[in-house]
């Protein structure tokens, strides 16, 4: 069905300046306007625009109060598609912002969900990474997003970068239209109970609960209990996610495990992550259910945390990424595990071990300044690289890719300067001296 606020060729005023807005081809509608593919007057010839133009219904003066600020705010991250001028239609008394067209090479995480858009664990957890810190910038601006669910996230699914969409209802944490309570499934417990509205805090629920859907494809509170209801109406989603949730893996209360038949993804998925994010993910929904001012998760741990959990893919020999254990057992070798894919034992390549962390080198693993430098997280640039020896394809190196000398110790002792540019061999026992860290090779 063709758009019906504006029309294809027409021109319309941006708030901001004397430039014109030409609109383009329709792009589709959803409950509170439609989206139009648009032209800017003076925007660069290589950027695509959108506009979304609300129905009368929802123009509110509230609503384009909200949307000034957000334009004079500016968005705090180049991964929200945010609002960048308002234009208005005086004819039919509507309205509509600005923003960035989203890039084809993006997906709806949806989709990943539905398995109709495919990806690997590497890109995931980079999508876990920039989520997080997307969300950490969002709030550091004293802002809160009030809706965080998968409809609104679209990802890469070769790359992992992420996208934010359905920016227009972002407010001062802690104010804001009562109206915006969440998507069902995604809102906090107190938001369910009616105890409290959308902010900072809980968005941290939210971004948790997208998280889990991402690992583990399931949502966290529904497993035996759900197959209780009679029917599953108001009431019984207002007991499960509001009155009595209760996390499907909670150590402590077996009452609402996954159920075979029903749960599999669960099931299947969960065993198959670390100890250690597990353990995130149990406080998230144990102490960050019981105590939601100081128990849930920030996004600064969901950072490392998806860090660590990409640093520990190995390869299975079909091709299949797994998650080794880096972590429970650090002064061992990493426990092989059985491929998820085929069955076979999938086991562990070497691995530097570093003062907090640990990272598998497979053969196409790079280290970044986090890893070496004790900078704050950075993948501007790898530092380091795996390269396979030019003459000899068993053999492995770790390649010099940063501008500061490196100083390897050998099994025997034997000190040698590797240069930027140069590589060190990767056979157990070798300890390399960073900029600032020391690092092991070790199996």
């Amino acid at each position: 069905m063709p758009g019906t606020l504006l029309a294809e060729g027409e021109s319309l005023p941006l708030a901001s300046s004397d430039s014109l807005c030409r609109v383009g081809r329709y792009l589709g509608s959803g409950g509170e306007g439609e989206v139009w593919e648009v032209a800017l007057d003076g925007g660069k010839p290589t950027t695509s625009y959108a506009l979304k133009c609300y129905f009368r219904t929802s123009a509110t003066q509230q609503q384009w109060n909200d949307l000034r600020r957000l334009v004079d705010e500016g968005s705090p991250d180049g991964r929200f598609l945010w609002p960048i001028d308002l234009v208005r239609k005086a004819s039919t008394k509507t309205f509509g912002y600005v923003m960035l067209e989203r890039d084809p090479r993006f997906r709806g995480l949806i989709e990943f969900l539905n398995m109709t858009v495919t990806t690997t664990f590497r890109a995931l957890t980079t999508a876990g990474f920039q989520l997080a810190d997307s969300y950490l910038r969002l709030h550091a601006k004293g802002l809160s997003y009030r809706d965080i669910s998968f409809g609104n996230v679209f990802f890469d699914p070769k790359a992992g970068d992420i996208l934010i969409c359905d920016n227009d209802h972002v407010a001062i944490d802690g104010r804001g239209a009562p109206g915006i309570l969440g998507t069902p499934r995604f809102m906090a417990p107190e938001i369910v109970r009616r105890e409290a509205l959308p902010s900072a805090r809980t968005d941290l629920f939210s971004l948790s609960v997208l998280l889990f859907y991402m690992f583990i494809k399931h949502h966290p509170l529904q497993g035996a209990r759900e197959l209780a209801y009679a029917s599953f109406d108001n009431d019984a989603l207002e007991d499960l996610f509001g009155e009595r949730p209760i996390f499907i893996f909670d150590p402590d209360d077996t009452t609402n495990r996954p159920v075979a038949g029903y749960h599999d993804n669960a099931l299947i998925l969960w065993p198959l992550c670390p100890p250690f994010i597990r353990d995130v993910f149990t406080r998230a929904f144990t102490s960050g259910i019981r105590d939601p001012e100081h128990g849930r998760v920030a996004e600064i741990t969901w950072k490392s945390s998806m860090v660590r959990l990409r640093d520990s893919i190995a390869y299975c020999r079909c091709g299949a990424e797994n998650f080794l254990d880096l972590y429970s057992s650090p002064d061992s070798r990493p426990s092989d595990v059985r491929c998820w894919s085929c069955g076979s034992g999938v086991s562990a390549p070497y691995r530097l071990r570093l003062k907090r962390d640990a990272v598998l080198l497979n053969p196409d693993a790079q280290l970044f300044p986090h890893h070496i430098q004790g900078a704050p997280f950075d993948f501007s640039r790898p530092v380091a690289a795996v390269t396979p020896h030019p003459t000899e394809p068993r053999r492995w190196g770790l390649k010099n890719l940063s501008d500061a000398k490196w100083v390897a110790v050998d099994p025997q002792g034997g000190l040698h300067d590797v240069m930027p540019g140069r590589t060190v061999r990767i056979e157990q026992g070798v300890r390399i001296q960073f900029r600032q860290v020391e690092g092991s090779i070790e199996w």
